[in-house]
């Protein structure tokens, strides 16, 4: 058993240094074309970028906490903060499911059960999505005509994901996976996740209160590159932008991180805004915002959740 023990730490070692630098590349690829973007913009809205990146990370780890917590598993704060972020380091490698598996396999080590690991995932991200689109749907029209029509898939999927998140609609589709995972034996009732109608509602409120941050950080970076996109039409348009292009980039699996989807679909909604090359500035700054976003979460939370565990008990 203790050598086991020392061989999955060797594993988990050397499968953190592979992500690490798998992130790292992420950053420094993306540097040469943020470079000059980078002297051009006043540091104070990069930095503000950053801090509202940040922030708005930190509302979507809350909202797949309330989901766990909800189904039975609540952690603490640095506890699903290391658990999220350090996860979600893993969607920069090829094929973005690396993060999900990671995350899981992270949380059973604070006795959350696979399958529950999976549920919570598993609704943390039907949730992100469908917020996604309905932040899109709201403000894209914003934009244009032109782009109003464009995505008008956005508009009519929206409404029908929202409904769908309802725990009377929710819980059957969970109860049919799940006997379908183990359709080689009967699943007692007992065995079943169950999401309520108080949790959901805490998981959605969380990932749109997110989306305030984020919109901020992304329309911070538009008014740097192009001055006549300082207003409140601007801002809910680059946030519908944004929001498409990340739901996009987390559909399409295989790129790592949604790298190349998600710029490419932020260039093409952020074009009634701003000039394709200014757009092309800022999808460059967005992923070296969000990517430093993702490493800086995942160094805080595990130098917090180390100096709990390095620190004594209270008497």
């Amino acid at each position: 058993m203790l050598s086991r023990l020392r061989t999955d730490r060797w594993v988990r070692l050397v499968v953190v240094l592979v992500v690490l630098g798998c992130a790292g590349y992420a950053l420094h690829s993306r540097w040469s074309e943020a470079r000059e973007a980078l002297a051009a913009l006043s540091p104070w809205l990069v930095a503000g970028s950053v801090a509202a990146a940040l922030a708005g990370l930190g509302a979507q780890m809350l909202a797949w906490r309330a989901i766990l917590a909800d189904l039975g598993s609540p952690l603490p704060l640095p506890t699903a903060a290391r658990v999220m972020f350090v996860g979600q380091l893993g969607k920069y490698l090829p094929g973005s499911v690396w993060a999900f598996v990671a995350q899981v396999e992270l949380a059973r080590d604070h006795e959350v059960a696979r399958q529950r690991g999976i549920t919570a995932t598993v609704l943390a991200v039907a949730v992100t999505l469908t917020v996604n689109l309905a932040v899109a749907a709201a403000t894209l029209p914003f934009t244009s005509e032109d782009a109003a029509r464009r995505w008008w898939w956005a508009l009519a999927v929206a409404p029908v994901l929202l409904a769908a998140l309802h725990p009377r609609v929710l819980t059957p589709v969970i109860h049919a996976a799940v006997r379908l995972a183990r359709r080689s034996r009967t699943v007692p009732d007992e065995e079943l996740e169950r999401v309520s109608g108080r949790g959901m509602a805490a998981a959605v409120g969380w990932s749109v209160a997110a989306w305030v941050p984020l919109s901020l950080s992304i329309w911070l970076l538009v008014a740097g590159v192009d001055d006549g996109a300082r207003g409140p039409g601007a801002l809910a348009a680059s946030a519908g932008a944004y929001a498409l292009a990340w739901t996009l980039g987390v559909l399409v699996v295989i790129a790592p991180a949604g790298l190349g989807i998600r710029e490419l679909v932020l260039v093409v909604a952020l074009a009634p805004l701003i000039d394709p090359g200014s757009a092309l500035i800022v999808a460059a700054l967005s992923r070296l915002v969000t990517t430093l976003g993702d490493i800086l979460w995942a160094g805080a939370a595990l130098l917090a959740t180390r100096s709990a565990a390095a620190s004594p008990p209270a008497r």
